[in-house]
């Protein structure tokens, strides 16, 4: 198969892409090895309209790097430049390998939150199935999160004249996680997008409901800061365990988090502390699109 790149011509500007989903958190995926977008911002907002463009949450540009076996920059559907994505990561591992860009199975992974390991697990074809991938430890000090409060635990936030008690963690970008009682009665659009844009948010955040189905399950759907709601998010499924175990109404060892998209299994490394994330990584397709004159 054919590995798709970026083409760095200026007399026709054409990209070679692959789609690829983490459970429904879709992304444009860009091998960047041999030269990357001049404006991946302006880039972003082009491909990932799902009517005019290519459609996906964003797009992630896959780098050289000169800390790790690759780079990842993520890039959100409105431009915005993101830190960290699991869901992302995973198909990166998926990709690299699939495309013989790498042959090893234990990957290093350069993000703005820093280098992540990932653990590749083949399918009977030899293409990669699922990814673990080792999110780091998540923090809780406030003013690294960061989020403007006292304690990061059942923070107070009005909206809509209703109190609710919202946990903040990091798992390399912040996280704003609500445990309600029944999901599909929750205003997940409404409270979503205020809530990413509180002031309490100095970065803005990701906002996360969950609700908790017994101590190893959850299901959760997540607001994205600069995607809006999306199918999955990974590191919004770490912190979803993370909180819900600091609350005590879920298991800190191993929980299964059920989003819209599929399920992600989370579970903490008990030496370390690290959060452990699995879950499968999709090739949707491969193509080529002719894009508008100066976008580079």
């Amino acid at each position: 198969m054919d590995i798709p790149k970026f083409s760095t011509s200026s007399a026709a500007e054409k990209l070679r892409f692959t789609k690829m989903h983490g459970i429904g958190n879709d992304y444009v995926y860009i091998d960047c090895t041999s030269g990357s977008p001049s404006n991946p911002e302006a880039l972003s907002i082009l491909l990932s309209d799902r009517h005019k463009g290519i459609g996906g949450d964003g797009i992630i540009l896959i780098c050289p790097s000169e800390c790790a076996d690759f780079k990842m920059r993520i890039f959100n559907a409105d431009g915005s430049e993101a830190k960290m994505c699991g869901n992302g990561s995973r198909c990166v591992g998926k990709y690299v390998y699939d495309n013989g860009l790498t042959d090893k199975l234990e990957l290093t992974l350069e993000t703005l939150s820093g280098v992540k390991y990932l653990t590749l697990h083949p399918g009977s074809d030899g293409k990669i199935e699922t990814v673990t991938v080792d999110m780091g430890a998540p923090t809780f000090e406030p003013a690294s999160i960061p989020v403007i409060a006292d304690s990061n635990i059942g923070i107070p936030v009005e909206v809509d004249g209703k109190t609710l008690k919202v946990t903040a963690v990091s798992m390399g970008n912040p996280h704003g996680v609500i445990i309600v009682d029944d999901l599909d009665q929750t205003d997940v659009h409404g409270i979503g997008s205020r809530l990413e844009r509180h002031p309490m948010w100095p970065d803005r955040a990701n906002i996360e409901f969950a609700q908790v189905m017994n101590l190893k399950e959850i299901r959760m759907r997540v607001w994205e800061r600069g995607s809006g709601e999306t199918q999955a998010c990974g590191t919004g499924a770490c912190a979803t365990a993370v909180a819900a175990s600091l609350l005590g109404v879920a298991d800190s060892k191993d929980v299964t988090i059920h989003l819209l998209g599929g399920d992600l299994k989370i579970s903490r490394d008990k030496e370390t502390g690290h959060i452990m994330m699995t879950g499968p990584a999709t090739t949707v397709f491969t193509g080529e699109m002719e894009l508008p004159e100066g976008l580079f």
